[in-house]
């Protein structure tokens, strides 16, 4: 609490300062930069020597424990063998345990179970689908475009799926970004490596799309500098679209350099009230198709669309008279020719993807207004960090660079931090830095400056393998700690007025489970859950489009596979989704709220869903050829991963026996108790 009232009264301060300087102070930024403390080199820190911490093997361990004495703190005792299972399965799949892996990992008594189980859930395709999910909410992915109709984008899945396989693979992470920003213009060995690379620009396309009218670009553009800055950089670069950045050393001129690459850049039109047909989505097929299938279609389909704009823009022109009628049927007549075209087409995959366009330079938008041009802007990264410039302006749109630039010597430090202190935020509730996405000088600092340093030294050393990270921190005794000290300690007291949030680690903070990991568990038990991977969506077909904002796009597609191959909508939420805080997909979300509501409780008792699912749940259970206090136990064990103790099974019999319905019901209303109980719903 100390620390956060003295960052917000250290910010208060330079926002006075800002504006009593008014555009000087970016100049002082610009020139002070190198003191952001994100924006200096890592330094080599070696892990502590310590005294009293012989059981500390793990660097991890040494910068926290040093930290801890320091303020006469220590670790709490270690987790016991079913809470660390349940933690780290949840971690890293998303999933729980089940009964025979609880099994195993408590009568594994060899000295490297416990890594075994890392390696283990490292290695399985469920940990993609979990972190992948991770990195879809920070970069607000959606299978609609968000405009006004908030149109269907049918191929968005392809980049949701090359994301999953990028964790599941452990893509290194400089190739991972490198990808996103560029990937068509990286060679590839292959049409399949081709077309991944392709796929791999959906970060860029799916920004989000606002208006009717297609020219009304620069919206997205700026959506597109808002999500790369806060992504990748942890920096708000888009606060100089309008003005000099008033804390952080990014001039407007730095924003309309990055711009300018963007506006060279060709994204895939999802369709807008006005133009409802989608254009220059990028075909996923070999040079052969291509000449002989591809462009012989698409000409057809861009002669028609230029035909139908032609006699649109006629009768708005004309006034009321038979050349204007005649316009009006010919309109309706080239739509349903159109129609008719669309339903004949030739059947290949599209990716919703970049490509370049005719480069150009951008020129500053005064006060951010796209009408009032000023002086135009070379393309070239950010200034403080070189303002290194497109090495073939003329030629490109300059993204190519942009992604050797994100990872480049001068920014590496800043990158490698960003998403060290992310993998660290998901593991530990919380970042190093606990302003994920802000690591200027409004966001608040590091409360273990040290470790974080190292960490990202270890990502890049490491040859950007997440993975490695993930290893790195799990075996560390910090992530194995009990959430609380033994009752009969005399230390918990002491401790809770030392730190009471907890700031320096001395516990593990419990947390709740995300609605994804609630929604999964639940189908899991019940046996409805397709562990399959998922791929598109029961759109209607493009012909049928008539979406605009007075009828946007709404569905409600149900599926059995795992939440994150749901479809996520930008201007509808999920229902359940959003009770239990999922991201919202239309701003880059480093970190979820965790709200305590009575929603949440009424869902859990009261959902039909919910209902028929434990009913499919008790039938399970009543399959099972054993008797009722067995079935409660393996019940337990799936839902908390525990057994039920003595009273607790005595209750449960007691209750499934005196229920006033049949016994499939009484079983399916003890489930409700089970999921809607803390112990469910939160990871110890």
């Amino acid at each position: 609490m100390v620390r956060c009232f003295r960052n917000f009264g250290w910010w208060l301060g330079q926002f006075i300062v800002a504006l009593s300087l008014g555009p000087a102070w970016s100049a002082v930024c610009a020139q002070d930069g190198d003191r952001i403390w994100s924006f200096e080199p890592l330094r080599d820190f070696t892990a502590p020597t310590l005294t009293h911490a012989a059981h500390a093997d793990n660097p991890v361990d040494l910068f926290i424990l040093q930290s801890l004495q320091e303020r006469a703190l220590e670790l709490a005792p270690l987790a016991d063998r079913r809470t660390l299972l349940r933690r780290v399965t949840f971690d890293l799949t998303g999933l729980p345990p089940t009964p025979a892996e609880i099994e195993a990992f408590l009568t594994d008594e060899s000295p490297d179970a416990w890594e075994r189980v890392v390696d283990r859930l490292l290695a399985s395709p469920r940990h993609g689908e979990r972190w992948g999910r991770h990195w879809l909410d920070l970069v607000r992915y959606a299978d609609t475009s968000g405009n006004s109709g908030d149109f269907p984008v049918p191929t968005a899945w392809l980049y949701r799926n090359y994301v999953i396989d990028a964790f599941n693979s452990d893509r290194p992470y400089d190739r991972f970004l490198a990808e996103q920003i560029a990937g068509d213009l990286r060679d590839a060995q292959s049409d399949s490596e081709r077309h991944q690379n392709i796929v791999a620009t959906g970060y860029l396309a799916i920004s989000r799309r606002f208006g009717v009218e297609e020219k009304e670009f620069h919206q997205t553009i700026e959506d597109t500098i808002i999500n790369l800055g806060q992504a990748f950089l942890g920096l708000s670069i888009h606060c100089a679209r309008c003005h000099d950045h008033k804390f952080d050393p990014v001039t407007q001129a730095d924003y309309y350099a990055l711009y300018g690459i963007f506006e060279s850049t060709r994204y895939a039109f999802p369709g807008t009230e006005v133009f409802q047909s989608p254009k220059d989505f990028i075909p996923l097929v070999s040079d052969r198709q291509m000449v002989e299938v591809v462009r012989p279609f698409e000409a057809q389909v861009k002669q028609q669309d230029v035909e139908i704009e032609r006699l649109r823009q006629l009768t708005l022109t004309i006034p009321d008279s038979p050349e204007r009628d005649r316009a009006v049927e010919q309109y309706k007549q080239a739509k349903e020719d159109r129609v008719t075209l669309l339903k004949n087409a030739p059947g290949y995959l599209k990716a919703y993807a970049v490509s370049d366009s005719s480069p150009v330079n951008a020129k500053i938008h005064d006060k951010g207004n796209p009408l009032l041009l000023g002086e135009e802007v070379p393309r070239r990264f950010l200034t403080v960090f070189g303002a290194e410039p497109v090495r073939h302006p003329m030629q490109s749109s300059g993204r190519a660079d942009l992604a050797d630039w994100l990872t480049s010597p001068s920014i590496r430090p800043l990158t490698a931090r960003v998403l060290a202190n992310r993998v660290w935020q998901h593991h530990f509730g919380r970042g190093i830095v606990r302003t994920e996405n802000n690591f200027g000088t409004t966001g608040l600092s590091p409360t273990h400056p040290e470790l974080l340093d190292f960490l990202a030294s270890q990502l890049i050393d490491g040859g950007w393998s997440i993975k490695f990270l993930h290893r790195l921190i799990l075996l560390s005794r910090t992530y194995q700690q009990a959430s609380h000290l033994p009752h009969s300690t005399e230390s918990q007291a002491r401790f809770h007025e030392i730190d009471p949030d907890n700031e320096w680690l001395w516990r593990f903070d419990r947390r709740r489970l995300s609605a994804e990991e609630i929604r999964d568990s639940i189908l899991g038990f019940s046996g409805q859950l397709d562990p399959a991977r998922g791929q598109g969506h029961a759109f209607p077909p493009e012909y049928e489009w008539k979406f605009g904002q007075h009828t946007p796009y709404m569905a409600d597609l149900s599926t059995r596979h795992r939440s994150v191959y749901a479809m996520r909508q930008r201007l509808r939420k999920d229902p359940f989704l959003a009770v239990f805080d999922a991201a919202d997909p239309n701003v880059a979300t480093g970190k979820r709220s965790e709200s305590t509501t009575p929603l949440q409780a009424l869902w859990l008792m009261n959902n039909r869903e919910l209902h028929d699912l434990c009913r499919k749940f008790a039938d399970r259970l009543l399959a099972m050829e054993t008797d009722d206090a067995q079935r409660l136990q393996t019940a337990h064990l799936w839902t908390l991963g525990r057994r039920p103790e003595t009273g607790e099974l005595e209750t449960a019999l007691g209750y499934c026996r005196q229920y006033a319905g049949d016994r499939r019901d009484a079983w399916a209303s003890y489930l409700r108790v089970l999921l809607s109980s803390n112990e469910f719903l939160y990871v110890d």
